[in-house]
């Protein structure tokens, strides 16, 4: 096959961007040719003889909003004039106004703006006029998007739901959940001291971007103060411009949160706490819990983070949320479950009391709480790169146009910059 990726970045070190190389890499090792339409891409998987890589060169214009919508225009420019070369378009959510084979939804705007914790009124000053107006015009995008695309890729239950209220059909929908690196997120030796955590509490790891209320670091340190002293967490994430280590102090638990800022080796970090936490408000799916569960961490998060559906008891470890094959259709509620709990699920995000009760249920019962994280790791065992990757090869043999023989040559296309 000739595939066209359309992405912001396709890197190692990105969740979207990961998402992204592993599915070239794969379709690469697999003998097919595949171009790159980005602003980045990794060096190694772009000089691989059957790669492309065409540079949409960042707008320096200010905004997100207008720069985002400035390389929508562009790329699909680019893909107007070279459609017929291809034989599978695959983009992520809005990222371009060309049509689309694949369309993988890793964000939903309007799930954002509905979900009832959204912070921003469009009455409060300039800031959130623009957050409100971003995130709206964001969200008739993705629509329009989805609409115009053939097949679509939601990266977790929720999502699909997300998806569905647009008005989707449900045959259109082929849930896969991101990878995970198994063996590089497999459990092992503690190494607090390299961290400069003690070595006796019960450490709880939340990682995350500490900028952001929707990742709710807040009610996890409000949930602390009404933990016992042995329990204490650690927080990794970029502090500049942080109001949580304020906060944690006004809280009277600051000697108990240790933050971290960024860490770059986050295996070694989850291999030396005893469990994850991320009650998100909202969350596609992240990568990062994805990490937690193969590093064997009992989780405790919440049912408006994506992925949830993986934590609780039910689901097995053919079937990673319970209810399908993640490439067939949208999810079903009714399907027969099995297998233990790999971590706690709270209904609402914001009930710190619900959250301080689980930390403690994991810190008193250490057997409960290693049998969630080997119950963790065996689910974490179905969602490797690879197996995403395969996934997503497959959906492309059923969506596939063949492209006209003449046409397909991606690599006689030149590098242009629209």
């Amino acid at each position: 096959m000739c595939i066209l990726i359309v992405t912001h970045v396709v890197a190692k070190n990105d969740g979207q961007g990961r998402v992204n190389y592993e599915i070239a890499r794969a379709a690469l090792e697999a003998g097919h040719e595949v171009t790159l339409l980005a602003s980045a891409a990794d060096s190694a998987l772009a000089a691989h003889p059957r790669a492309r890589f065409v540079k949409i060169a960042p707008s320096k214009l200010p905004s997100r909003l207008v720069q985002y919508q400035l390389f929508a225009w562009r790329t699909a420019v680019w893909i107007a004039a070279h459609r017929d070369a291809f034989d599978v378009i695959h983009v992520n959510g809005f990222i371009t106004w060309a049509r689309a084979h694949v369309n993988a939804v890793h964000f939903v705007h309007d799930g954002w703006y509905r979900c009832g914790f959204y912070p921003f009124r469009a009455r409060r000053g300039a800031y959130h006029a623009y957050q409100v107006l971003y995130t709206r015009l964001n969200a008739w995008c993705e629509r329009w998007a989805l609409r115009r695309a053939e097949a679509i890729v939601p990266v977790s239950a929720k999502v699909a739901q997300e998806v569905a209220a647009l008005g989707i059909a449900d045959a259109r929908l082929h849930v896969i959940h991101n990878g995970v690196d198994f063996d590089e997120f497999a459990p092992g030796a503690s190494e607090r001291e390299r961290f400069g955590l003690p070595r006796d509490p019960f450490m709880a790891l939340f990682a995350g971007d500490l900028r952001m209320s929707r990742k709710n670091l807040d009610t996890v340190l409000r949930a602390l103060r009404e933990t016992p002293p042995h329990v204490h967490l650690a927080v990794a994430g970029i502090l500049r411009n942080s109001p949580y280590p304020a906060l944690a102090q006004s809280l009277g638990v600051a000697d108990r949160v240790h933050f971290l800022d960024l860490v770059k080796d986050m295996p070694a970090l989850m291999r030396s706490v005893d469990a994850f936490v991320f009650p998100s408000r909202y969350e596609p799916l992240g990568l990062v819990l994805l990490e937690a569960m193969a590093a064997a961490l009992p989780v405790v998060t919440a049912r408006t983070a994506g992925g949830a559906e993986m934590i609780e008891a039910g689901a097995s470890r053919d079937d990673p949320h319970g209810t399908h094959d993640p490439h067939d259709a949208a999810p079903t509620e009714d399907a027969p479950h099995t297998g233990p709990a790999a971590g706690i699920v709270l209904d609402d995000p914001d009930d710190a009391a619900a959250l301080a009760t689980a930390l403690v249920q994991l810190a008193t019962d250490r057997v409960a709480a290693r049998q969630m994280g080997e119950a963790a790791r065996q689910r974490a065992a179905t969602l490797g790169w690879p197996r995403m990757a395969e996934r997503y090869l497959a959906l492309y043999e059923e969506v596939r146009t063949p492209a006209p023989r003449a046409a397909r040559a991606p690599h006689s296309i030149a590098a242009a910059r629209p």
